[in-house]
């Protein structure tokens, strides 16, 4: 039997205006090479000069995983030959990075809590992007020099599970932060997974492989599971050492594999020094003690919920593990005063059972404020649950809809008037003598046929609980 082991490279893209050295804006779908300028372009005697927005945002980072910020950091060239890289290095951090020794708890669904170490996160200038088109390679410089944060952890994760739970509140944590998108389909949350295998009660660590570059946690699932796989049978077949090297591989999605990309290289191969165009990078005092006041985090805001609303903890932790769902169900609660348990189901299960193709909850055409006010019309009784569904259904496909005129609309308002609903239970009642009979006679379990007859009379208009108080009343 053999054991995993993972370490990641998350490389995130942070939502600054500009670059990292120069003052070219970070939007880089834009038409190919425009966004670009001597110093993105490595072209002679162009000087890189800091953005202080980066160093504001590593606080922020390093604070929220509790981290070391080291107050003063270093820049070093990192030397490779690809055609996106202009200057033919990446400046990067690798002496003195800006974070060290953070740690980040992921949550099992059993309840089980686990403590990943972040060894360090260092600032980098990202490459630009090269587009195959056929025969012929083409790159576009707009992305040069984008600022990126590359996390990197300890070898501490023992499965797939794992990884994706670290990988999962790290990419729920950035968007806390609002320091970057996290865009796993646009690249700007890139993962780099470093695997290898051992067996089980062995501490050594074995060769590893690294797969990169996968865009969905769905696919680094796989990748992982695939690698595992391989590795482990080279093993069993006597032939590891022949057939497990230490090199990078890329996932074939559609083949379901990892296929062998180049060697990986060792540190010596980068020929590291460190950056002469640039100084030290400081962070301030004043730096520090403003932007290491983050807002609240997942974490806290799960326990938040579970404290003032009586949340249990599953539903708590499928609200705030997305920052868009906190924030719409605070917006409901706040705005609207609706139950939480109302809120929940809405938000959770009815709304985005109706999210389709491009529709998230972002842009979806029933914002917070609307469903909060459905949640509160099934508070006050005004429509039954199911009733809501109709409501919810029609809304979404009608942007200028309102709530009580969708309501009005379909006629599902709820009849609470006791006289009507004493009208209708009796008429149920006196067209079913038999059933009545075997009822009255012990068989309890038609109780549900004469509630249904009762909804099915008042078009689903009835309110439930009067019906059933008012046939118990009657039919015993």
């Amino acid at each position: 039997m053999f054991e995993t082991v993972i370490g990641l490279e998350v490389h995130v893209q942070l939502n600054t205006k500009t670059k990292l050295f120069c003052s070219c804006p970070t939007s880089f779908n834009h038409k190919q090479n425009t966004n670009t300028c001597p110093t993105c372009l490595a072209l002679p005697g162009a000087l890189p000069v800091l953005n202080q927005e980066v160093l504001q945002k590593a606080v922020m980072l390093g604070t929220a995983i509790g981290a070391t910020v080291n107050k003063t950091s270093y820049f070093d060239r990192k030397s490779y030959f690809y055609p996106d890289s202009p200057s033919a290095y990446q400046i990067t951090q690798f002496y003195k990075p800006v974070i060290q020794n953070g740690e980040l708890e992921i949550d099992f669904e059993d309840g089980r809590k686990k403590t990943i170490r972040v060894g360090f996160a260092h600032i980098e200038a990202d490459a630009g992007k090269n587009i195959h088109d056929g025969d012929i390679s083409k790159v576009d410089l707009n992305r040069a020099g984008t600022p990126l944060l590359e996390i990197v952890t300890q070898p501490d994760m023992r499965s797939a599970e794992e990884a994706i739970l670290y990988l999962k509140k790290l990419h729920s944590i950035i968007r806390y932060l609002d320091i970057g998108d996290a865009n796993m389909q646009e690249g700007s949350f890139r993962v780099d997974v470093n695997v290898s295998i051992r067996p089980k009660g062995d501490e050594k660590l074995y060769t590893r492989v690294e797969v990169k570059n996968i865009n969905s946690f769905k696919f680094i699932q796989k990748a992982i599971e695939v690698e595992v796989q391989r590795q482990s049978e080279a093993w069993e077949d006597g032939v590891y050492e022949e057939e497990i090297a230490q090199e990078t591989r890329l996932f074939d999605q559609i083949k379901s594999e990892t296929r062998s990309m180049r060697g990986k290289e060792e540190a010596a191969d980068y020929r590291y020094f460190p950056e002469p165009d640039l100084l030290k990078a400081v962070i301030s005092d004043e730096m520090m003690q403003t932007y290491s006041q983050i807002p609240e985090l997942p974490d806290a805001k799960r326990e938040r919920f579970i404290k003032e609303y009586g949340m249990n903890e599953y539903n708590a932790g499928v609200i705030t593990a997305n920052i868009e769902m906190a924030h719409f169900f605070e917006t409901m609660l706040m705005e609207e005063g609706v139950s939480a348990k109302t809120a929940t189901t809405l938000l959770t299960v009815e709304l985005p059972a109706r999210l389709k193709g491009d529709v998230n909850i972002s842009n979806s055409p029933v914002d917070a404020k609307k469903l909060g006010f459905l949640a509160k019309r099934i508070d006050d009784k005004t429509i039954s649950g199911k009733a809501a569904k109709d409501v919810l259904d029609y809304m979404m496909e009608h942007d200028d809809a309102k709530v009580d005129e969708t309501i009005d609309k379909l006629g599902l308002k709820q009849v609470t008037d006791t006289g009507a609903i004493e009208s209708m239970c009796q008429e149920i009642i006196d067209a079913n003598p038999e059933k009545v009979e075997q009822y009255q006679g012990g068989k309890e379990k038609l109780f549900g046929f004469f509630v249904g007859q009762v909804m099915k009379a008042s078009k689903g208009s009835a309110n439930p609980q009067v019906v059933n108080e008012i046939l118990k009343q009657k039919l015993s």
